[in-house]
C-alpha cells in the first residue's frame, strides 16, 4: 500500500517562515498557468507537462530545486547538477518571502515553460 503525503505534512513542525515562503511560491507559480501540486515523501513536486520544481522544506527554510535544460551560473544556487542528458536541477534556499523575487520566478516559469 502506497503511503500519501500532503502539502501539510511536509510544512508541520516548521517555523513559520516556512508557510510563508511555500504560500507566496505556490501563488505565484500559479500565475504561470496550471501547476499541478504533488506531495512525494520527501518533497513537494510541481508539475506542468513534467516536474518543473521541487520544495523540499527544511526547519527554517525551502530547498527550491528548478528543472532546465541548460546549466545557469548564479551565486544563489546552492548545488547546480546534471541530472541527465539535458536536465539540470538547480537549487536554491529560501529563507525569506522576498527571495521569491523576479529571478527566482523568471527561473521557475522557464523551468515550467519547458517542453521536454
Amino acid at each position: 500500500m502506497f503511503a500519501m503525503f500532503t502539502e501539510q505534512d511536509h510544512l508541520q513542525g516548521k517555523d513559520p517562515i516556512v508557510n510563508l515562503i511555500y504560500k507566496k511560491l505556490i501563488k505565484e507559480v500559479h500565475k504561470f498557468g496550471l501547476v499541478k501540486i504533488d506531495p512525494k515523501k520527501s518533497s513537494i513536486h510541481l508539475v506542468n507537462r513534467f516536474g518543473f520544481a521541487g520544495v523540499y522544506p527544511r526547519k527554517n527554510c525551502i530547498n527550491l530545486e528548478i528543472h532546465l535544460n541548460h546549466k545557469l551560473k548564479s551565486k544563489r544556487f546552492t548545488k547546480a547538477e546534471q541530472a541527465s542528458a539535458n536536465r539540470f536541477h538547480h537549487t536554491v534556499t529560501v529563507s525569506s518571502p522576498a527571495e521569491i523575487d523576479d529571478e527566482l520566478l523568471g527561473w521557475l516559469k522557464e523551468a515550467y515553460e519547458l517542453k521536454a
